[in-house]
């Protein structure tokens, strides 16, 4: 190849106190290319993308853009060069409309003078226009609240474009996005490679990589450890590269034998029109269930029912085959039930407390002493116990849980649940934006739970995942269930095929 790069960034260092985050990172990148940027939670990725966008500046190293050096002290520096970031956990103006959110900070005018007043019209235009181009329909009025995170994904990508960037850096960009949404934004992206524009494509879906990437880099402890043509690459290769040893296994083995049922689900339906209907299936002591399905198909939704997050209009709920009712999730506590959501950062941790905190939270009750105050030493015990057992990388229980890796926050989640001696746990999402490395950890976590007996149900929006973990595989489609698969006979194909049109 011929060395026209659009970004070059070269010898790129960068030290937090304690710990050197960049160390001599070199990445050049290619106009009109897809460059994966590939490495475990910790590699440096976010920290390396942050310094070209302005977030952070680097402590020695230069950035270029079309061979000449450019300085990124804000996003706003980043932006007017033509270097856009798409960040993994997106942070929209809620309660605003999707144009307002498009064009925040440059609305555009109109009026005389000094009397100048939002000019809505060109807005709406502009905005329709784009997502014309970009072949989205979103109607530029919706308050963003009112739309599902894949669309919230697809309005951030319309922004980027918007602002005619040379370079744009997407950072797990299909992690909420169902097969179709994912095709799609691959066609906005081959689209984009047609002007010129470079892609900065940072994701854990290894399939994803090989599929869109032009060039792939991996990064390991900080370093950057080299780059390859991906169609010279495999996903055991990436692995390899990644982690720095072989990971013949992407699932851990499972010997676990599903038994008697413990939960039974009849007839379970939402009183509102979109979402589940007559929904019926069980759940068997030391299985895991995998739940499939597209965006859409209400497999959260029916879930939190369970779990007594959502009303119902009809439907009954059997553990041990005795009928209980639960109206909330301290009834579903009570019968030993669990639930780690779909999106950590927005209804899992509490970001600003300790990793103690985030741990004991669930089982305060525990920890009062006989007049109600909490007792720190078993709190301490308990919290340390967890660290160990889930192998959480943190230097202390103290640390803020924020500043855990995506992977070691989902740990510490489910270190909170465990600590309440759950019997059946709803697992959504457990894996999402986490690295190849944590996921492994995270599945050995699900098949020890379920060799000791413990039941669970996984949602799971990951093929492989699904395949390589699953019992039996429930797939949703549009608030029904579509059918239930033997894990040892499911195929993409079966799974796909239930998932896309309700029988």
């Amino acid at each position: 190849m011929e060395d026209n790069y659009l970004l070059e960034l070269n010898n790129i260092s960068k030290e937090f106190p304690g710990v050197k985050a960049l160390d001599d990172v070199t990445l050049k990148v290619r106009a009109g290319k897809v460059h994966a940027l590939m490495g475990e939670n910790g590699a440096g990725k976010s920290t390396l993308m942050k310094c070209i966008f302005g977030i952070y500046t680097q402590d020695s190293g230069q950035i270029l853009l079309n061979g000449q050096n450019v300085v990124t002290n804000s996003s706003k520096d980043a932006l007017n060069l033509g270097i856009a970031m798409i960040h993994q956990e997106i942070h929209p103006v809620k309660f605003r409309n999707v144009m307002e959110n498009m064009w925040l900070g440059r609305l555009p005018m109109h009026g005389i003078g000094p009397f100048q007043l939002v000019d809505e019209k060109k807005m709406y235009k502009d905005t329709k226009e784009l997502f014309k181009k970009l072949g989205l329909d979103i109607n530029p009025n919706t308050i963003v609240e009112n739309l599902s995170v894949s669309t919230v994904q697809q309005m951030e990508i319309a922004k980027a474009v918007s602002y005619n960037a040379k370079v744009i850096i997407m950072d797990e960009p299909t992690s909420s996005l169902t097969e179709t949404e994912v095709g799609h934004l691959f066609r906005i992206i081959r689209d984009l490679q047609k002007t010129g524009v470079a892609v900065i494509y940072i994701s854990h879906k290894m399939e994803e990589i090989l599929q869109i990437s032009d060039e792939v880099s991996v990064m390991r402890d900080g370093k950057m450890i080299g780059t390859w043509e991906a169609k010279d690459l495999t996903i055991d290769m990436i692995i390899k590269k990644m982690v720095g040893r072989d990971l013949t296994n992407r699932f851990p083995e499972r010997k676990n034998v599903p038994e008697e049922e413990v939960l039974r689900v009849e007839k379970f339906t939402s009183p509102f029109p979109r979402s589940f209907k007559d929904v019926s299936f069980n759940l068997r002591k030391g299985e895991v269930l995998g739940v499939g399905g597209l965006v859409g198909a209400q497999r959260t939704e029916i879930m939190e029912a369970i779990f007594g997050l959502r009303s119902l209009e009809s439907g009954k709920i059997f553990i041990n085959d005795k009928e209980v009712r639960i109206k909330s999730p301290m009834d579903a506590k009570k019968h030993n039930m669990a639930l780690l959501t779909e999106e950590r950062r927005a209804t899992g941790i509490f970001p600003v407390l300790s990793i103690l905190e985030n741990i004991v939270v669930a089982n305060q009750s525990k920890y009062l002493n006989p007049i109600g105050i909490l007792t720190d030493k078993s709190r301490k015990e308990d919290s340390n116990k967890s660290i160990k057992q889930l192998n959480i990388k943190t230097p202390s229980f103290k640390e803020l849980i924020q500043n855990l890796s995506g992977g070691n926050q989902q740990k510490v989640l489910l270190a909170r649940w465990l600590l309440t001696v759950p019997e059946i746990l709803i697992l959504d999402e457990p894996t999402r934006g986490i690295d190849v490395g944590a996921k492994f950890e995270i599945y050995t976590i699900i098949t020890e739970l379920a060799n000791q007996g413990k039941s669970i149900i996984m949602i799971s929006s990951e093929m492989p995942e699904l395949l390589g973990m699953s019992d039996r595989i429930m797939v949703m489609c549009e608030g029904h269930l579509s059918g239930i698969i033997d894990g040892k006979e499911a195929t993409e194909e079966a799974v796909m095929g239930l998932a896309s049109k309700y029988m």
